[in-house]
Parts: structure tokens; sequence; C-alpha cells
């Protein structure tokens, strides 16, 4: 059932984010999916675009990097530079 449809679109918003935040690249994909489906609602017209973003993240580096000191996890070479530039970390 597509529970997100029997809600009015700025409350869609929040069902997709954990699609958004995720670190699954099918998960972007569908986030990317739904999300462009808002985008000619006014109150939400940039969510479509931060959507595109994350998806881009995932696809280069298959994570977010701005996580890696908080998982402890080790920040590759690409990734530092990718880091220093502005907005990285959305």
């Amino acid at each position: 059932m597509q529970f997100d449809q029997q809600v009015p679109p700025i409350q869609r918003f929040f069902f997709y984010l954990p699609l958004e935040h995720s670190e699954n690249l099918d998960d972007q994909n569908e986030s990317v999916r739904l999300y462009e489906q808002l985008r000619d609602n006014p109150e939400l017209k940039d969510t479509y675009d931060y959507a595109l973003r994350h998806q881009v993240v995932i696809e280069r580096f298959g994570r977010f990097p701005h996580r890696n000191q908080i998982l402890d996890r080790p920040s590759t070479p690409e990734e530092v530079e990718f880091l220093k530039q502005p907005g990285s970390s959305f």
C-alpha cells in the first residue's frame, strides 16, 4: 500500500527522508524518483535537488564521507579532498 500517497505532499517529504539518507544506491534512486514527484510544489521545490545531491555522493563513494569520522571509518584520499569542498557535508 502506498501510505505516502495518503498524506499531503509536505508530509510525504518525511516519508522519503530515510531513503535520501541511506547509503544504499537503490534507496537513493527511489528517493530521487519520489522527490521528483514533489518538484512542482512551491514548498518542496528544493527537495528534489537535495535528493540528487545525495544520490551523486553515493554513486561516487558508495557512502557519505562526512559520516566517516563518527562511524570510525577511514577516509580515502578522494573523500578527504571532497570534504574540503563547500557544501560537501550537506
